[in-house]
C-alpha cells in the first residue's frame, strides 16, 4: 500500500520494485494463507500506476518460504521454473510485458541455488513468451528502465 501511494503521488518517477514485491511466507511459511491474497490485490493495485517496472528476482531468499535453503541438495532450474512460476507468471499477467524483467538478487539468492541454475529456471519460465518478449524480459526492458547506453 505504501508503494502504491508513492507511485501516484509521483507519476512522472519511475519505480522498481524489486523481488515481485517480495511476497513474505510463500508456502509453509505463509500465516493461515492471508499472504498470497494479499499480496496479488496489492500488486493489481499497483499494476495500474504506468511509473511502476518489477523486478522478477529475489525468488531465492529464505523469505519466500519455498524452503530449498534447508534441502540436503539445491535444487534444479525444473524445481525452482516450478515454485515460482505461479508468482513470476502472475506479476507478468498483471503488469504486462513490458513492465517487467528478470533480474538475480546474488549472492543473497545463493542460499537456495546457483548462479546458473537461477538463471535457467527464469529462462524455463519465460518459453511460453515470443522471442521479442524474452528479449524484453531479459534485457530491452531493463535497459530502457535504467536509460542504459548500449
Amino acid at each position: 500500500p505504501q508503494v502504491i501511494s508513492l507511485a501516484r503521488q509521483a507519476p512522472e518517477t519511475t519505480i522498481v520494485l524489486d523481488h515481485m514485491g517480495i511476497p513474505l511466507g510463500v508456502g509453509s511459511c505463509a500465516p493461515q494463507g492471508k499472504t498470497i491474497p494479499e499480496w496479488r490485490t496489492s500488486m493489481v493495485e499497483l499494476s495500474k500506476c504506468p511509473n511502476v517496472r518489477v523486478k522478477l528476482s529475489g525468488a531465492g531468499m529464505p523469505g519466500f518460504g519455498f524452503g530449498f535453503e534447508w534441502r540436503a541438495r539445491p535444487p534444479t532450474s525444473d524445481e525452482l521454473a516450478a515454485a515460482w512460476g505461479e508468482l513470476v507468471y502472475f506479476i507478468i499477467r498483471t503488469f504486462g510485458v513490458d513492465r517487467c524483467f528478470f533480474a538475480s538478487n546474488f549472492p543473497v539468492d545463493g542460499v537456495s541455488c546457483s548462479y546458473g541454475v537461477l538463471w535457467n529456471a527464469f529462462k524455463k519460465l519465460a518459453r511460453r513468451y515470443s522471442a521479442a518478449d524474452r528479449r524484453k524480459l531479459f534485457r530491452d526492458n531493463a535497459i530502457a528502465t535504467y536509460k542504459l547506453r548500449t
